[in-house]
């Protein structure tokens, strides 16, 4: 799949000491088995009322039903929780060993299935939050914990039993938690989110691979904005074009039409047959 001259830039990427950055999306998940939110299975019914993700993954929800909004992504939690890392998270993987401190990946996905891969945490960051954990929904305290592993996973329209409840509390001040994942109606900060450190990693980043998403979230369109900018590389992987392609070619920059299966474990023995010699 990859052409004598995509194979001879990412040569050049390596001799130069580049820093590369790969961005990725709900694409990448999709080759596990995880629908997409915006699919068809981004619904939840409360009584006779759908709800589509826009709403049931909104704070304003969790205010005034936070039992509904904790079944919904326990739901989305057992999803993701039976899925199993693919060939393009593994190969993500193998690229941060290959470039070291020279890689960071940013992702939107919320299944944590990137370091189920083998990528570490200091060089993940998880701008939408991860589903195994919760955190303390009083202002005053805020803090992160994982979900209890005795939190089981749930189907459609499935209740939780009252004893699971009592575990979805805050261990500090047993104040009711929720789900550490940015909402529809929240903003990207830096202590949950790494908003902060997203942007830096932008503002230095030779080669930006963005893989599996489209550009529908705000901070992923900053960073590619910047990338541009900073008269940074943009390779686009997607299995159509989309917003992102016409950025990456307008930097010089390619769309690779290809799963990310695919194409990332390609990119990953390029660059370390490279490096090997």
């Amino acid at each position: 799949m990859l052409n004598s001259k995509v194979k001879d830039e990412l040569k050049s990427f390596i001799s130069n000491n580049s820093n590369i950055t790969v961005l990725t999306g709900a694409g990448v998940s999709a080759e596990s088995g995880i629908p997409t939110f915006r699919g068809p299975e981004g619904y939840w019914t409360v009584g006779s009322e759908n709800y589509q993700f826009q709403e049931i993954s909104n704070f304003r929800m969790f205010q005034f039903q936070p039992k509904e909004v904790w079944k919904w992504f326990l739901f989305r939690r057992g999803v993701c929780n039976r899925a199993q890392p693919n060939s393009g998270h593994f190969a993500l993987a193998d690229l941060a060993k290959i470039l070291q401190d020279r890689f960071t990946l940013i992702t939107q996905n919320v299944d944590g299935l990137h370091l189920r891969a083998g990528n570490q945490l200091e060089n993940t960051f998880q701008i939408h939050g991860n589903l195994n954990y919760m955190r303390c929904a009083a202002e005053c305290c805020d803090k992160v914990y994982p979900v209890p592993n005795e939190i089981p996973f749930i189907e459609r329209g499935e209740n939780l039993e009252a004893k699971y409840w009592d575990l979805l509390v805050c261990p500090h001040c047993e104040s009711i938690t929720r789900p550490h994942v940015l909402l529809w109606d929240e903003t990207y900060n830096e202590p949950y989110y790494r908003y902060e450190s997203a942007m830096r990693a932008a503002f230095t980043t030779d080669l930006l691979i963005i893989v599996g998403t489209t550009g529908a979230a705000n901070l992923p369109n900053q960073i590619a904005h910047v990338v541009f900018r900073q008269q940074g590389y943009i390779w686009d992987v997607n299995i159509e074009r989309n917003h992102f392609s016409e950025i990456a070619e307008r930097s010089n920059g390619l769309f690779v039409q290809a799963e990310s299966g695919s194409a990332l474990p390609e990119i990953a023995a390029a660059l370390k047959s490279f490096i090997d010699n």
